[in-house]
């Protein structure tokens, strides 16, 4: 593996690359104030070994990427769907596969609108669905609601009190498939608030806006897609996954029984098995 800072015309972005670069490129984009560590190392070398060059990044307000004041982010989803772009454009990459989860699958269904030249196929791992009805459709669970309004009371200052909050937001998302494994989170939370030019402005992410004249144009899409959702999301309800399967014109829908808003391990062989044949399409 290799990090690697690149410049986006006045900011900076830390990139990671693992695997042959002459290998199919994909890039993997994380959601809503996660870094790109979320994307674990050896999710990252399991698919590079399927043949591919993988690329993860710390969007903007995470990790070492470029950090903005607090409530006041400065770039709207496009320009986060362009700096995936400008990812690729540092690699010398023409086209890439893209995987997203949460946010990271609404960033790359503007990039499959936007850029459509540069994509080949996409993956949106629990991610919400905008189109017709989408107001209908179950919300976050009340528990989830209420942990991130009692966020408002929390010590953004003191290191351990960070470090719970990551590893508990973690615990309400999981899923009943899986054992909760409070060690690994806790090592990545640590790591992610560690390395972190600003870790509370990651928060940022929920007050960016645009992106809505791309959102809901799921016919316009032109390349396959592979939906990967678990029945047990709490933040993003499973239906969403359905919808945005019946949506797309060429897509289908990996099911993850028992699994919330996450990427454990155990659903890795499933989850890389789904991406790299999607990418092979």
């Amino acid at each position: 593996m290799s990090e690697r800072m690149i410049r986006v015309k006045d900011i900076e972005l830390c990139t990671e690359s693992f695997g042959n670069p002459a290998h199919p490129a994909v890039l993997l984009i994380m959601g809503a104030t996660a870094s790109m560590l979320w994307w674990e190392e050896d999710f990252c070398r399991l698919l590079a070994e399927k043949g591919f060059f993988v690329i993860r990044y710390d969007n903007r307000d995470t990790g070492r990427s470029a950090s903005y004041e607090p409530g006041r982010p400065g770039y709207t989803f496009e320009d986060m769907a362009d700096d995936a772009i400008a990812v690729l454009d540092a690699y010398g990459v023409k086209k890439a596969h893209f995987a997203g989860m949460s946010m990271g699958g609404m960033l790359v269904q503007i990039i499959a609108l936007r850029h459509p030249d540069r994509v080949q196929s996409i993956s949106l791992v629990s991610t919400m669905y905008f189109g017709p009805g989408w107001e209908e459709l179950p919300p976050m669970e009340a528990k989830v609601e209420a942990f991130f309004n009692s966020m408002g009371e929390m010590d953004w200052y003191d290191p351990q009190t960070l470090l719970r909050n990551a590893v508990d937001k973690w615990r309400i998302l999981a899923g009943s498939k899986h054992p909760f494994d409070e060690e690994r989170v806790t090592a990545l939370a640590e790591r992610d608030i560690g390395r972190a030019l600003n870790y509370s402005s990651s928060f940022n992410h929920s007050y960016v806006t645009g992106g809505e004249s791309y959102l809901g144009r799921y016919g316009e899409i032109q390349t396959p897609a592979l939906v990967i959702h678990g029945t047990e999301d709490p933040i993003i309800p499973y239906v969403h996954g359905e919808a945005l399967r019946d949506s797309i014109p060429v897509a289908e829908l990996l099911t993850l029984e028992g699994i919330g808003h996450e990427l454990p391990p155990a659903e890795w062989p499933a989850i890389i098995g789904g991406i790299a044949k999607y990418a092979a399409l």
